[in-house]
């Protein structure tokens, strides 16, 4: 009965977030294909560069193997792009290498959700990668701490995601900025770029939008528990 009833929690909470991700993702990939096709002047590893110069930053573009596996580390100061963005001079290309830039913008001007979100990301991992045993732990004996416990600890993914948010249109919006600033794209490849990072966003939001579910499903699963 227990797992009925832990799968029927699934079904109506979790599947339709999993599936609304799975539609997201397929969007990007989508966008990100269109706008692949529409040429500009300007690399991503450009764009990202002329960002940096406007901005009095000088830091070290990394490749990375793959697709859409661009990303900014804070640790090293160091912006990563992949393949189909550091070397192609495309519309999507610059608006995802923008996009990581902004990230590097965020940490050079003391951006507060972006730093949090840094911080906590050890606390995050660790609770994140027990908050299930303790969960079922807590449910095979009978012991509501525990399992609160392991609800607790999910907890945190949310709360990361909540965060992650704001971060990620914050680095949108620099983004944006930033382009527009230069006055070296037409009104019609920054058309693009917004949408480029407008379905990229759609991606944290489809994330919270799950992490949200299994959070709830998790409480149902030991109110329930509970209750019997």
């Amino acid at each position: 009965m227990f797992w009925w009833f832990m799968d029927y929690w699934y079904l109506v909470l979790v599947l339709p977030a999993v599936i609304l991700t799975l539609i997201v993702q397929i969007r990007v990939k989508s966008v990100f294909h269109k706008y692949s096709q529409h040429t500009c002047a300007y690399t991503g590893a450009a764009a990202s560069r002329m960002i940096q110069d406007a901005n009095g930053l000088q830091l070290p573009i990394v490749p990375v193997a793959g697709s859409m596996t661009d990303y900014y580390d804070p640790r090293s100061r160091s912006i990563h792009l992949s393949d189909t963005v550091r070397d192609m001079a495309t519309v999507s290309a610059v608006g995802v290498a923008a996009h990581e830039t902004g990230h590097a913008l965020q940490y050079a001007n003391g951006y507060f959700p972006a730093r949090l979100r840094t911080t906590i990301v050890p606390v995050t991992n660790f609770a994140s990668s027990i908050s299930m045993y303790l969960v079922i732990l807590g449910l095979v004996l009978s012991y509501d701490i525990l399992a609160y416990a392991g609800v607790l600890c999910f907890g945190f993914a949310v709360f990361f995601q909540l965060v992650t948010l704001p971060v990620e249109f914050n680095a949108s919006r620099r983004a944006m900025a930033s382009l527009r600033e230069t006055g070296r794209f037409t009104d019609e490849q920054l058309k693009g770029v917004r949408r480029v990072l407008t379905a990229a966003a759609l991606t944290y939001v489809a994330a919270l939008f799950l992490s949200l579910m299994n959070f709830l499903r998790l409480l149902l699963i030991v109110n329930g528990r509970r209750r019997r």
